[in-house]
């Protein structure tokens, strides 16, 4: 190892130390959570009194994707027309 080399490894010591201090300690954060369920009450917070199942209206969730699609299939559409379409 040449002495240019030694000086930069030294200039990078402190900040890899500090990285490296910085991960562990979001490590111990991190792993501190607790693998036991929590203590809610009465089964799926996000229904009304129901048990698992679908939250929500699934019905419309799906509609808007369609009308998502057909919108972005119309304006490719348009777009191609106003631009002249494909040009070999």
């Amino acid at each position: 190892m040449r002495t240019g080399d030694w000086i930069r490894v030294h200039r990078r010591l402190p900040m890899a130390l500090i990285a490296i201090g910085l991960f562990l300690t979001g490590v111990g954060s991190v792993a501190a959570a607790s693998p036991s369920p929590s203590g809610s009450i009465g089964g799926d917070p996000r229904s009304v009194g129901q048990g698992p199942g679908l939250v929500g209206d699934p019905a419309s969730a799906i509609l808007v994707v369609i009308a998502i699609g057909l919108v972005a299939v119309g304006l490719t559409l348009i777009w191609l027309k106003l631009t002249g379409g494909r040009r070999t």
